[in-house]
């Protein structure tokens, strides 16, 4: 709405001109007061929360956290693309298996789960842990759990998350996995603040992301970010940045801990 007005009050003005100048300079007035109005909002809440509302692009949500558009949710009707037979060779998903497996845990979560892509085989390499898988679509959950009960697993758990808490127990989580899916979080802050709060003291978040700075990448622009943009927002929830590994041939592999004491 006020993008709407911010658009259409100058050219009511306009229309005016030929009147009185008063009824021109007190649209003039009202068309400052309420710029100045709105500007003095976005910036309070640029401010305290991070987020200003403003014009969407076709992949985005018209809202922006720290400098960045939101982008759109790929929804279940997706579920293919999770599940296509080139994956592993585009983005060797085995190596960042073999990278989650080495950080143990007893209790692991899968952010964004979706069809259990990585909570299923992650699930099978854990010795006596248990995969948390959140997403915030029931689809979504009703197909990780079509596909626990026909591989037989005992240790993956869905969890229906809300756009704002992914709905962690608090202080008990090892390893927190997102992949592909924190670009797409309408409420990352407080969604930061949900895994910092489940993690426990030396425990950490992997983020996953196509690599923004790459232009080779086939991605489009607001399903990728930059390490520079991620590092930005994930520590302001507290995290700790430990390093950034390249091992995979599009996407970033971003470490943050949270800290012990």
């Amino acid at each position: 709405m006020a993008f709407l007005l911010a658009l259409t009050l100058p050219a009511f003005t306009g229309c005016t001109s030929s009147g009185s100048s008063e009824s021109h300079d007190a649209l003039s007035v009202l068309s400052a007061a309420m710029a100045e109005s709105r500007s003095s909002a976005a910036l309070a809440s640029l401010e305290t929360t991070g987020y200003v509302d403003g014009p969407s692009t076709i992949d985005g949500i018209g809202r922006y956290y720290r400098g960045r558009e939101i982008s759109h949710v790929m929804g279940h009707l997706g579920a293919g693309w999770l599940e296509r037979p080139t994956r592993e060779q585009e983005e060797r998903t085995d190596l960042l298996l073999d990278f989650l497996t080495g950080l143990g845990g007893t209790t692991v979560a899968d952010i964004g789960v979706g069809t259990g892509y990585f909570a299923l085989p992650w699930a099978r390499r854990l010795d006596g842990g248990r995969v948390l898988g959140v997403d915030i679509q029931p689809e979504m959950l009703d197909i990780l759990a079509s596909r626990v009960a026909e591989e037989g697993l005992t240790n993956v758990e869905g969890v229906l998350g809300r756009i704002d808490d992914p709905r962690l127990p608090q202080g008990e989580v090892d390893v927190v996995l997102i992949v592909d899916a924190y670009h797409e979080f309408s409420a990352p802050r407080e969604m930061l603040a949900g895994i910092e709060q489940a993690l426990r003291p030396g425990g950490r978040l992997v983020l996953v992301e196509y690599r923004g700075e790459d232009p080779l990448v086939p991605i489009k622009e607001l399903h990728k970010m930059t390490e520079e943009q991620a590092i930005t927002e994930v520590e302001l929830a507290g995290l700790e940045w430990v390093v950034t590994e390249d091992f995979l041939p599009q996407q970033h592999v971003m470490i943050f801990e949270k800290p012990v004491g």
